[in-house]
């Protein structure tokens, strides 16, 4: 679960527009730079768990992974503008695809995320495709969701037949569109994951909400593409968003969170940290925050600049460049990226 972002609340449960957004040019010599980033007072602060091991108690509980080609059934909710769906499309077709773009790339990142196995040595699959997609645009439940009726959105979905019921190798992934509130949305969590119930879907199926904060709350969950209006004063200020859009390129990064956490803990019951199912500290959580080498201490750490000031670490298809946090390792014991300094 992605909590306030970028910090944590390590234990909470798990049950827990129109822009400018445009497709952009390769540029083959970007800045690098590890700009400071003050912490939001507002939330509460926590440690950012960049050592090793030792102080990170990571474990597996036997349960699965999605170790079987990933099928990612999109449900998008609300009126969305074509170019902010082709935006975050691009960023989920970039993830198999390692021809579609330079390193350091999406691909690369996905690649510490497949280092995860279950108890038959089975790894995470890098096969992750879009398979198929709903658009609700009646907002059939509201424009207020709970994470209750999230389901029944599924459920919707599932009923009109838009994409078959895929038990074996499907995820159902809900985007909201940003006049709709979610509870404990800017409050407590900027996307979050789990399963569906039968009693709501008729099935057990792995899902994940991430809602676009961009009208709601930038400050936080599109952080740091946006601040709080008590840091306008002085000091670091926001960095600009790869795409040129502050709500939806922050929801890539909250997107790939939650993935990562629903790829290695479907069910809840395979990788996580502590001792309470629902309340696990998860893969995505141990790094949330860190985008590059040197991060920590208010630093985001090292990260790209290209010529226009568009601040990013990562390559996707189509020239797409995107800001993506970095995931624990469990080969490395430590957070980890494709574009790593050392």
């Amino acid at each position: 679960m992605l909590s306030l972002f970028p910090n944590l609340f390590l234990f909470l449960s798990l049950l827990i527009g129109l822009c400018n957004c445009r497709v952009q040019t390769l540029n083959t010599n970007p800045t690098h730079f590890n700009p400071q980033v003050p912490p939001l007072r507002t939330l509460s602060s926590s440690k950012r768990f960049e050592g090793s091991s030792e102080f990170v108690k990571l474990k597996y509980h036997m349960g699965p992974v999605l170790s079987s080609p990933i099928n990612i059934y999109l449900i998008w909710y609300g009126k969305w503008p074509q170019s902010q769906k082709l935006l975050i499309k691009d960023f989920l077709n970039s993830i198999s695809d390692h021809r579609a773009a330079p390193s350091p790339s999406v691909s690369d990142w996905w690649r510490t995320v497949s280092l995860y196995t279950d108890q038959t040595g089975a790894n995470i699959s890098r096969s992750v495709s879009i398979a198929g997609e709903y658009s609700d645009l009646r907002y059939s439940h509201g424009t207020h969701l709970t994470r209750l009726s999230v389901q029944e959105v599924i459920a919707t979905a599932v009923q009109a037949k838009p994409f078959p019921v895929d038990h074996r190798n499907g995820i159902y992934l809900i985007l909201t569109a940003e006049d709709v509130t979610m509870e404990d949305f800017c409050r407590a969590v900027c996307g979050f994951h789990y399963f569906t119930f039968p009693s709501k879907v008729g099935y057990t199926l792995p899902y994940a909400w991430v809602g676009n904060s961009g009208k709601q709350c930038p400050e936080v969950c599109a952080y740091p593409f946006a601040v709080p209006g008590y840091m306008g004063g002085g000091g670091p200020g926001h960095l600009t968003p790869p795409n040129g859009d502050v709500g939806v390129d922050g929801m890539v990064s909250v997107i790939g969170h939650e993935l990562a956490e629903l790829s290695s803990n479907p069910l809840v019951n395979a990788w996580y940290a502590g001792e309470d199912p629902t309340a696990p500290t998860e893969i995505g959580d141990l790094c949330e925050g860190l985008y590059g080498t040197g991060g920590g201490g208010g630093y985001i750490g090292s990260v790209m600049k290209d010529g226009e000031g568009r601040t990013f670490n990562l390559n996707g298809r189509n020239g797409r460049k995107f800001l993506v946090q970095w995931i624990w390792s469990p080969v490395l014991k430590a957070c980890a990226g494709p574009n790593a300094l050392d």
